[in-house]
């Protein structure tokens, strides 16, 4: 496991962002242009509050979404809601480089329209992903079927988490991409973290070569 340590979260995140920028840099270099994959939840948000100050190539970024939950345009528990607050609605980014998850059409409606959105896109520079503290990531759960749906994003139905309706970029689709960066924060995620080396089974152990970013020792 490739994995980089960080004394606290803050720390982590400043780490991450800079891994951000570089590889913008590198994809923009090389291809001229960067697709990044957002994480939900609350562990990204202080990254994303820091990269809005750097200096990053955001005219020839695409921002795309790892997951979404199943709940109206705007509505405060939306992934894309936080990265609006934390970043997007402060950057020069043009709005059609955003690609966001249509949850608010349900699980399979939006999961057919992203996927279909998914399929004429190039593969995904980057993806950041954060781990549950049942090993879940993005919205695939231990267990749930959509862990075995093929398409590139899925519907989520009976999440143990509130909303239980969700849409997440399937688990062939994350490992298609070039590269996956997954952050590891806070004492509620030990437990998860040390089932990694024995619990195969766990999604987050699915991922193809992640990238560790961990406060957990």
């Amino acid at each position: 496991m490739k994995i980089s340590h960080y004394s606290d979260g803050e720390m982590l995140a400043q780490a991450v962002a800079r891994e951000v920028v570089l590889a913008a840099e590198t994809a923009v270099a090389e291809r001229g242009l960067f697709h990044l994959v957002l994480a939900g939840g609350s562990t990204p948000r202080r990254c994303y509050e820091l990269m809005r100050n750097i200096d990053v190539p955001w005219l020839k970024m695409h921002i795309w979404f790892g997951d979404e939950r199943c709940l109206p345009v705007g509505d405060a528990e939306r992934n894309d809601t936080m990265a609006d607050a934390a970043l997007l609605k402060h950057v020069p980014l043009p709005l059609d480089n955003i690609h966001r998850i249509p949850a608010e059409m349900g699980p399979e409606a939006g999961a057919d329209k992203y996927s279909e959105l998914l399929c004429h896109a190039p593969a995904m520079d980057l993806v950041l992903l954060g781990m549950g503290e049942d090993g879940h990531t993005a919205s695939l759960f231990p267990g749930n079927p959509a862990l075995k749906d093929g398409r590139p994003a899925v519907p989520v139905f009976g999440s143990p988490k509130p909303p239980p309706e969700r849409i997440s970029m399937g688990l062939a689709y994350l490992n298609s991409a070039r590269r996956r960066l997954v952050m590891v924060v806070g004492e509620s995620k030990r437990e998860a973290w040390r089932n990694l080396q024995v619990e195969k089974n766990l999604p987050v152990a699915m991922l193809f070569e992640p990238e560790w970013y961990s406060t957990l020792s």
